[in-house]
């Protein structure tokens, strides 16, 4: 009689083995599944729910009706949405280039001394970014009226005031101050960062081979905080074109304050085609060719960056 085979021990201990891994995998994604089903519910679908109205006409009561590119031939031939787009880019430029070198020269200049006080400046710089948008836009809406405060300093040293609450440029200067204001030192505590990562003994080798501040910023400093300064730009270019609390509260909530010609940035004219005269669809296809800016400008920084990387390692090699 035939002797009964007899299982290998290392074949049992492999089932519970893969039981366990299973298991531990199971719970580690049940862990993390809370927020990809958020994700999904408030970021991937509002996402591509907004590509697919783009193409119907609807009220947001009404049945939708399908109407193609109608929608994107109607914002592109009407002549306020290129305002806004024009006005987004130029805002965009006054507030986003002056801030970025405003955050660098704030964060070399903390990094290089005042030490006692760099806690204290640290919180000074953040505060902004943390203060509510809305009050701030209604201080500045104060400073920035016909009889605020930076006429009367113009008046002082005899410069014509300006009309910051009317005119053509004076919104735009207005505008892109209180962004100024509200992001440069958050900017600043980033380069902070980026800085305080640089290790002291380049600039130590570099002081010992002669090397002034000058030469330490350009050889040292600004290379080694490249990404830093690339990610800087980036979100603030993209802070940039979704301009919208800004010129909403600064130009007036009611009636069609905030979609005055001289500030109406995109997002304001989206929010008006929707909110105020019921054209989602248009809405929607502003938003969408809103996103293809942003990945326009994101692709476009990202080239730019790579080049100038390049450039630099063709002249160190």
């Amino acid at each position: 009689m035939a002797e009964p085979v007899l299982a290998s021990p290392h074949a049992e201990s492999k089932r519970p083995f893969l039981t366990e891994q299973r298991r531990s995998r199971f719970t580690a994604y049940t862990f993390i599944s809370p927020f990809f089903i958020l994700f999904s519910i408030f970021g991937l679908y509002p996402i591509f729910f907004t590509f697919y109205l783009s193409f119907f006409k609807w009220d947001a009561l009404g049945p939708m009706k399908y109407v193609g590119f109608k929608n994107y031939d109607l914002i592109t031939s009407d002549p306020t949405f290129w305002i806004s787009f024009s006005n987004t880019l130029i805002m965009g430029l006054m507030g986003t280039v002056p801030q970025v070198f405003l955050a660098l020269l704030l964060a070399v200049l903390l990094h290089s001394g005042m030490t006692r006080f760099k806690k204290t400046f640290r919180i000074l710089y953040f505060m902004p970014n943390i203060t509510s948008i809305v009050a701030v836009t209604l201080v500045f809406s104060t400073l920035f009226g016909n009889n605020g405060m930076i006429n009367w300093l113009l008046g002082g040293i005899g410069v014509e005031s300006m009309a910051f609450n009317s005119g053509w440029w004076g919104v735009k200067i207005a505008i892109s101050t209180m962004v100024m204001w509200r992001w440069t030192g958050y900017n600043a505590i980033l380069f902070l960062s980026g800085l305080q990562s640089i290790p002291m003994d380049l600039y130590e080798s570099a002081r010992i081979d002669g090397a002034n501040r000058r030469q330490q910023l350009f050889s040292i400093t600004l290379p080694l905080l490249k990404p830093f300064i690339i990610f800087v730009t980036l979100q603030s270019t993209i802070g940039a074109l979704q301009l919208f609390t800004e010129p909403y509260v600064f130009l007036g909530q009611s009636g069609t304050g905030s979609t005055r010609q001289e500030g109406i940035t995109m997002v304001t004219y989206l929010y008006s085609e929707a909110f105020r005269n019921g054209f989602f669809g248009t809405a929607a296809a502003t938003a969408v060719l809103l996103f293809l800016v942003t990945i326009l400008f994101s692709v476009l920084n990202m080239l730019i960056s790579r080049s100038g990387s390049r450039e630099t390692g063709g002249k160190k090699a």
